[in-house]
Protein backbone atom coordinates (compact mmCIF):
# COMPACT_ATOMS: atom_id res chain seq x y z
CA UNK A 1 0.00 0.00 0.00
CA UNK A 2 1.26 3.07 -0.93
CA UNK A 3 0.80 6.93 -0.18
CA UNK A 4 0.97 9.77 -2.12
CA UNK A 5 2.48 12.58 0.44
CA UNK A 6 3.03 16.20 -0.30
CA UNK A 7 5.94 17.97 1.22
CA UNK A 8 6.77 16.17 5.04
CA UNK A 9 5.97 18.92 7.70
CA UNK A 10 9.20 19.36 9.38
CA UNK A 11 8.91 20.80 12.98
CA UNK A 12 12.22 20.96 13.90
CA UNK A 13 13.26 23.35 10.90
CA UNK A 14 16.49 21.83 8.64
CA UNK A 15 18.67 19.43 10.39
CA UNK A 16 22.58 18.83 8.71
CA UNK A 17 23.40 15.86 10.93
CA UNK A 18 21.30 13.49 12.99
CA UNK A 19 23.54 12.46 16.18
CA UNK A 20 23.07 9.77 18.74
CA UNK A 21 22.04 12.40 21.31
CA UNK A 22 18.37 12.37 22.61
CA UNK A 23 17.46 15.43 21.11
CA UNK A 24 18.66 14.88 17.60
CA UNK A 25 16.79 11.40 18.13
CA UNK A 26 13.42 13.42 18.97
CA UNK A 27 13.93 15.49 15.71
CA UNK A 28 13.66 12.11 13.54
CA UNK A 29 10.41 10.93 16.02
CA UNK A 30 9.06 14.42 15.45
CA UNK A 31 9.02 14.22 11.44
CA UNK A 32 7.49 10.75 12.23
CA UNK A 33 4.94 11.30 13.66
CA UNK A 34 4.59 14.83 11.59
CA UNK A 35 4.40 12.41 8.36
CA UNK A 36 1.81 10.00 9.90
CA UNK A 37 -0.60 12.56 11.01
CA UNK A 38 -0.39 14.57 7.75
CA UNK A 39 -1.32 11.41 5.80
CA UNK A 40 -4.12 10.77 8.51
CA UNK A 41 -3.03 7.20 9.51
CA UNK A 42 -3.08 5.40 12.72
CA UNK A 43 0.18 3.75 13.89
CA UNK A 44 -1.45 0.12 13.07
CA UNK A 45 -1.82 1.63 9.87
CA UNK A 46 1.33 2.58 9.14
CA UNK A 47 3.03 0.03 10.51
CA UNK A 48 0.93 -2.56 7.98
CA UNK A 49 2.25 -0.56 4.88
CA UNK A 50 5.61 -0.85 5.86
CA UNK A 51 5.73 -4.46 7.82
CA UNK A 52 7.10 -2.90 11.28
CA UNK A 53 6.15 -3.99 14.70
CA UNK A 54 3.47 -1.27 15.98
CA UNK A 55 5.53 -1.77 19.48
CA UNK A 56 8.48 -1.05 17.75
CA UNK A 57 7.40 1.84 15.80
CA UNK A 58 5.60 3.68 18.60
CA UNK A 59 9.11 3.43 20.47
CA UNK A 60 10.60 5.16 17.10
CA UNK A 61 7.80 8.29 17.28
CA UNK A 62 8.74 8.68 20.62
CA UNK A 63 12.12 9.01 20.48
CA UNK A 64 12.68 6.26 22.45
CA UNK A 65 14.89 4.21 20.24
CA UNK A 66 17.09 5.07 17.32
CA UNK A 67 15.10 4.20 14.01
CA UNK A 68 16.95 1.47 11.94
CA UNK A 69 18.37 2.54 8.02
CA UNK A 70 15.80 -0.29 7.29
CA UNK A 71 12.85 0.56 8.61
CA UNK A 72 13.58 4.24 7.31
CA UNK A 73 13.56 3.25 3.57
CA UNK A 74 10.35 1.47 4.04
CA UNK A 75 8.84 4.15 6.07
CA UNK A 76 9.71 6.49 3.22
CA UNK A 77 8.70 4.43 0.34
CA UNK A 78 5.26 3.55 1.69
CA UNK A 79 4.50 6.95 2.14
CA UNK A 80 6.03 8.39 -1.03
CA UNK A 81 8.69 10.69 0.58
CA UNK A 82 12.76 10.42 0.02
CA UNK A 83 14.58 8.83 3.17
CA UNK A 84 16.56 11.87 3.64
CA UNK A 85 13.64 13.90 3.92
CA UNK A 86 12.74 11.54 6.73
CA UNK A 87 16.24 11.85 8.05
CA UNK A 88 17.74 15.15 7.64
CA UNK A 89 14.43 17.55 6.70
CA UNK A 90 15.40 17.94 3.41
CA UNK A 91 14.66 17.70 -0.18
CA UNK A 92 17.12 16.29 -2.47
CA UNK A 93 17.60 18.89 -5.54
CA UNK A 94 19.85 17.57 -8.29
CA UNK A 95 18.49 15.07 -10.82
CA UNK A 96 20.61 14.31 -13.43
CA UNK A 97 23.86 13.37 -11.36
CA UNK A 98 24.80 14.88 -7.42
CA UNK A 99 28.61 14.18 -6.09
CA UNK A 100 29.26 13.54 -2.61
CA UNK A 101 32.86 14.95 -1.51
CA UNK A 102 34.96 13.17 0.66
CA UNK A 103 33.72 13.39 4.27
CA UNK A 104 30.91 15.55 3.10
CA UNK A 105 27.75 13.04 3.39
CA UNK A 106 24.96 13.50 5.66
CA UNK A 107 25.20 11.20 8.84
CA UNK A 108 22.49 9.51 10.71
CA UNK A 109 23.99 7.41 14.36
CA UNK A 110 21.98 4.51 15.66
CA UNK A 111 23.85 4.72 19.00
CA UNK A 112 27.55 5.67 19.65
CA UNK A 113 28.99 3.11 17.74
CA UNK A 114 27.27 3.08 14.45
CA UNK A 115 27.04 5.53 12.23
CA UNK A 116 25.75 5.84 8.36
CA UNK A 117 26.37 8.16 6.35
CA UNK A 118 24.12 9.07 3.08
CA UNK A 119 26.10 8.85 -0.45
CA UNK A 120 23.62 10.74 -2.14
CA UNK A 121 21.31 12.94 -0.06
CA UNK A 122 21.10 15.32 -2.92
CA UNK A 123 20.00 12.65 -5.24
CA UNK A 124 16.32 12.60 -6.52
CA UNK A 125 14.26 9.36 -7.85
CA UNK A 126 16.89 7.18 -7.17
CA UNK A 127 16.19 3.34 -6.51
CA UNK A 128 18.93 2.83 -4.52
CA UNK A 129 20.37 4.25 -1.10
CA UNK A 130 24.04 4.03 -0.91
CA UNK A 131 26.04 4.50 2.78
CA UNK A 132 29.48 4.76 4.20
CA UNK A 133 28.52 2.96 7.43
CA UNK A 134 31.40 2.90 10.37
CA UNK A 135 30.93 0.80 12.95
CA UNK A 136 32.82 1.08 16.16
CA UNK A 137 34.71 -2.57 17.38
CA UNK A 138 32.48 -4.42 20.31
CA UNK A 139 33.30 -8.23 19.82
CA UNK A 140 30.54 -8.79 22.75
CA UNK A 141 27.80 -6.55 21.31
CA UNK A 142 24.78 -8.36 20.82
CA UNK A 143 23.56 -9.09 16.71
CA UNK A 144 20.58 -7.45 15.93
CA UNK A 145 18.58 -8.51 12.88
CA UNK A 146 16.96 -6.62 10.44
CA UNK A 147 15.13 -7.47 6.92
CA UNK A 148 13.87 -5.46 4.26
CA UNK A 149 12.77 -6.03 0.66
CA UNK A 150 14.97 -6.57 -2.07
CA UNK A 151 19.12 -7.16 -2.01
CA UNK A 152 21.65 -5.22 -0.38
CA UNK A 153 25.47 -4.91 -1.23
CA UNK A 154 28.57 -4.39 1.14
CA UNK A 155 31.88 -3.16 0.17
CA UNK A 156 34.37 -3.26 3.14
CA UNK A 157 36.77 -0.75 2.88
CA UNK A 158 38.30 -0.94 5.89
CA UNK A 159 38.31 -3.47 9.54
CA UNK A 160 36.82 -6.65 9.68
CA UNK A 161 33.07 -7.62 9.07
CA UNK A 162 31.47 -10.12 11.27
CA UNK A 163 28.32 -11.08 8.93
CA UNK A 164 25.45 -13.11 9.92
CA UNK A 165 22.72 -14.21 7.64
CA UNK A 166 20.16 -16.95 6.84
CA UNK A 167 22.23 -19.36 9.51
CA UNK A 168 25.31 -18.70 8.06
CA UNK A 169 28.33 -16.77 9.83
CA UNK A 170 30.54 -15.01 7.35
CA UNK A 171 33.80 -13.14 8.08
CA UNK A 172 35.28 -10.10 5.49
CA UNK A 173 38.16 -8.36 5.28
CA UNK A 174 39.16 -5.32 3.41
CA UNK A 175 38.18 -5.54 -0.31
CA UNK A 176 35.78 -7.95 0.22
CA UNK A 177 32.19 -7.61 -1.22
CA UNK A 178 29.00 -9.29 -0.16
CA UNK A 179 25.62 -9.29 -2.35
CA UNK A 180 22.43 -10.74 -0.74
CA UNK A 181 18.92 -11.34 -0.50
CA UNK A 182 18.14 -8.40 2.08
CA UNK A 183 14.74 -10.22 2.67
CA UNK A 184 16.68 -13.07 4.67
CA UNK A 185 17.21 -11.52 8.54
CA UNK A 186 21.31 -10.55 8.36
CA UNK A 187 22.89 -8.18 10.90
CA UNK A 188 26.47 -7.85 11.56
CA UNK A 189 28.91 -6.40 13.86
CA UNK A 190 32.76 -5.02 13.69
CA UNK A 191 35.58 -7.61 14.89
CA UNK A 192 38.99 -6.77 16.10
CA UNK A 193 40.44 -3.84 16.83
CA UNK A 194 39.94 -1.24 14.70
CA UNK A 195 36.74 0.15 13.25
CA UNK A 196 35.07 -1.76 10.38
CA UNK A 197 34.16 0.81 7.64
CA UNK A 198 31.95 -0.64 4.49
CA UNK A 199 29.78 0.59 1.67
CA UNK A 200 26.46 -0.45 1.59
CA UNK A 201 24.08 -0.22 -1.05
CA UNK A 202 20.55 -0.61 -0.42
CA UNK A 203 17.98 -1.51 -3.39
CA UNK A 204 14.52 -0.02 -3.08
CA UNK A 205 12.72 -1.30 -6.18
Amino acid sequence: MDFKFLPLPCRCGRQQQIGSTMGNIEEVANRLKGLREALGLSVEELCSACNIDPDTYRKYEAGTLDITVNASVRIAKACGVDITTLLFGEEPKMKNYFVTRKGCGKSVERLNWYQYQSLAAGFDSRIMEPFLVTVAPNNDEEIHFDSHEREELNYIESGTMEMHIDGKTITLHAGDTIVFDSRRPHGLRAIGDEPLKFIAVIVQS
